[in-house]
C-alpha cells in the first residue's frame, strides 16, 4: 500500500535546540494517525514541514508520493490542514471567510460554502464577524476552511482545542466517515490520549522531538497494564494463602494487594472464592486498568526522558 504520508530522517533543529529530530512516519491511504505528545513535543513543527511551512533541517518529507519542497503549491490542492491557530480574517463574517477560501482555492461551486456551514454547524454564526467566534466556533471555522475542498488529506494540529464534549464527538464522528467511507487519510496532533484512541487506526508519541513509540491503537491498548486489587481485614493471611496457591501478589503502599497474572486478572471470582473459602474474605476485590494517559506517561518514563 502507498504512503500518503512519509517522513525520513526528518529533522527540525534551532540551534541546539532540536525540535525534532530523525522523526520517520508512514501513514497510508484511509488511516487515522494519531499523533500524540505533550506541549512543545514536536508537533506543530512536524505537521509545518510536511506543509512546507518551514524548511527541514535534515531529512526528507513526501506527501502523496511527491517529496515537500518550498514552492510546490499544485501540492496543496488535494490537502486540507488547520494548524496551531484557526486563523481567518476577523473582520469577515464566517460565510464571507468561506466564500474567500472558496475563491482563493478556485472552487467554481458557490455551493460548497453552504454545504461545508452545515457539516460543521455553523449556519446560525454564518454571518456573525469571525472575531466575534468563541473559541470552539473559531476551530469550526477553521476546519471548515481546511475541508471546503473535500481533500484528500487532512492534516489537523489540535483540532479539538476549545471544542465542547458533544463538539468534540461531533467530529471526531465527523473524521471516521470520511477515512472509512471516503478514504480520506487524516493526521491528526494531540495531546490528549484517551479522546484520540476512540477514533485513531494508528498512534505515534513524539516526545522532545523523538517518536518514542508507535502502534496501532489495539497494539496499543494490549500494552496497557491490567491488575486485581485485593484488599482484606487481614492481608497477610490473603497474601500468604495466594503465594500458597501458587499466586505471585504484591502489596502496594496503600495495603492493597496486587496480581498481574493473567489469570488472576481475566477471573477475580477464583481469587474471591479462594479468599472467601479459607477465612480471608476480601473487601475489595477489582481489576484496574491503565488508564491511556498513564500509558503515555509511563512510555515517556520507560524512554528515559524528562516530562
Amino acid at each position: 500500500m502507498d504512503a500518503v504520508i512519509r517522513t525520513e530522517n526528518l529533522s527540525k533543529h534551532y540551534g541546539k535546540l532540536k525540535a525534532v529530530n530523525n522523526v520517520s512516519i508512514s501513514v497510508n491511504r484511509g488511516e487515522i494517525y494519531g499523533f500524540l505528545g505533550l506541549n512543545g513535543a514536536g508537533k506543530t513543527t512536524t505537521i509545518r514541514m510536511l506543509l512546507g511551512m518551514v524548511g527541514q533541517t535534515s531529512g526528507a518529507a513526501y506527501l502523496n508520493g511527491v517529496k515537500v519542497t518550498p514552492g510546490n503549491s499544485a501540492m496543496w490542492k488535494d490537502i486540507g490542514y488547520l494548524v496551531e491557530v484557526p486563523y481567518s480574517y476577523p473582520d469577515l463574517t464566517v460565510r464571507e471567510n468561506l466564500d474567500l477560501i472558496r475563491h482563493l482555492r478556485m472552487i467554481n461551486e458557490p455551493g460548497c460554502v453552504d454545504l461545508i456551514i452545515e457539516k460543521l454547524n455553523l449556519g446560525q454564526y454564518s454571518d456573525i464577524i469571525a472575531k466575534n467566534l468563541s473559541l470552539g466556533n473559531s476551530q469550526r471555522l477553521g476546519l471548515a476552511k481546511a475541508m471546503i475542498h473535500n481533500p484528500s488529506l487532512l492534516l489537523l494540529d489540535e483540532p479539538a482545542n476549545g471544542l465542547d464534549p458533544a463538539g468534540i464527538v461531533e467530529i471526531r464522528e465527523m473524521l471516521k466517515d470520511l477515512a472509512l467511507n471516503k478514504g480520506v487519510t487524516v493526521f491528526i496532533s494531540s495531546h490528549i490520549l484517551g479522546e484520540i484512541s476512540k477514533f485513531a487506526t494508528r498512534t505515534g508519541i513524539i516526545h522532545e522531538g523523538v517518536l518514542l513509540h508507535e502502534s496501532s491503537v489495539s497494539d496499543m491498548e494490549n500494552l496497557r497494564k491490567v491488575c486485581l486489587h485485593i484488599k482484606s481485614n487481614d492481608i497477610t493471611g490473603a497474601k500468604n494463602i495466594l503465594e500458597k496457591k501458587g499466586y505471585i501478589s504484591i502489596l502496594n503502599d496503600e495495603g492493597t494487594l496486587e496480581l498481574k497474572d493473567e489469570e488472576s486478572v481475566k477471573c477475580p471470582e477464583k481469587i474471591s472464592a479462594l479468599l472467601v473459602n479459607s477465612g480471608f474474605p476480601p473487601s475489595l476485590v477489582k481489576v484496574e486498568e491503565e488508564d491511556l494517559e498513564s500509558f503515555f506517561l509511563r512510555v515517556i518514563k520507560m524512554k528515559g526522558v524528562k516530562q
